[in-house]
């Protein structure tokens, strides 16, 4: 998964437009782009885009943050449109994500869907106190399925007048970035870009989204459909990447019972290993 696009939980007709894209996932959103007064009526519509199913993409439903008291009651809305994951804003660590899970396993006996297989991504950097909870997520659920870091709510949070200059976050976003980045390796699931807000600046996408790929994130968030296939091919490897993977596995193939082998006049061990098949999604 490279790209995931949000998408209004009440607006159809972007719903359509996002499905004819080549976006790895659409995320419909109950939260931010829903007004108060939309959201009872962007649960229905959400529900229909749900069992619509118009092409490949895995299909997410963000939900209103736990403080809202809203959560459950988005739930138990699009959960008969069987989504595969749920994205959580706010989240303020792993008993959120728990929390999450109980009523999901719940839902899913009431939908009819097989147990677990609803996924749980969450918007992990959004409140100063949530990067205190970063380190919570590992082993806190199997549906865990990654941690995405934001920089919009979080400015909020800590009473910023910038985030940003010259294309580059300041250091409070960095350090969120950095140890979102972190905490996803830490607990094993896809670490996730934050959007990028400048929705004509394409060259600066390309730029942020190759510097995501090459610290490691294996994903980015988008708002605007123009920028899936920029971001599909940011995040897909080089020709001389995949010929150094393929190398590296066919080495450590033919010599399943060696630690560190010598490749090109370089010392290469499994590390080495788990990075190739990385980079040909095999991990």
């Amino acid at each position: 998964m490279r790209s995931m696009l949000f998408v209004p939980g009440d607006s159809p007709r972007k719903f359509e437009k996002a499905s004819e894209g080549k976006a790895d996932a659409l995320i419909i959103d109950l939260e931010d782009s829903v007004v108060a007064d939309k959201k009872p009526e962007a649960r229905n519509l959400t529900l229909a885009m749900l069992n619509s199913r118009p092409g490949p993409h895995q299909l997410y439903v963000r939900v209103n943050a736990l403080d809202t008291g809203m959560t459950l009651t988005d739930l138990a809305a699009v959960m008969p449109g069987k989504p595969d994951g749920i994205v959580l804003p706010k989240s303020q660590g792993g008993d959120d994500v728990r929390q999450v899970a109980t009523w999901l396993e719940a839902l899913e006996a009431a939908s009819g869907i097989t147990s677990g297989a609803t996924r749980i991504v969450c918007v992990a950097t959004e409140t100063a106190s949530s990067i205190f909870g970063l380190g919570s997520y590992k082993g806190c659920s199997p549906r865990l399925a990654g941690l995405m870091w934001g920089a919009e709510d979080l400015s909020a949070s800590l009473g910023a007048t910038e985030k940003a200059s010259g294309g580059v976050f300041h250091s409070p976003y960095r350090l969120a970035r950095d140890l979102c980045l972190m905490a996803a390796a830490a607990a094993e699931v896809v670490p996730i870009d934050t959007v990028y807000t400048d929705i004509d600046n394409l060259a600066g996408l390309e730029q942020e989204t190759r510097a995501a790929r090459r610290d490691g994130f294996s994903a980015k968030a988008l708002i605007h459909p123009k920028h899936v296939d920029i971001v599909n091919a940011a995040f897909a490897p080089t020709d001389a990447e995949r010929t150094w993977a393929e190398k590296v596995i066919a080495a450590f193939a033919s010599n399943p019972n060696s630690g560190t082998l010598r490749l090109d006049g370089q010392m290469i061990d499994k590390p080495h290993l788990r990075a190739a098949k990385k980079i040909l999604g095999q991990l």
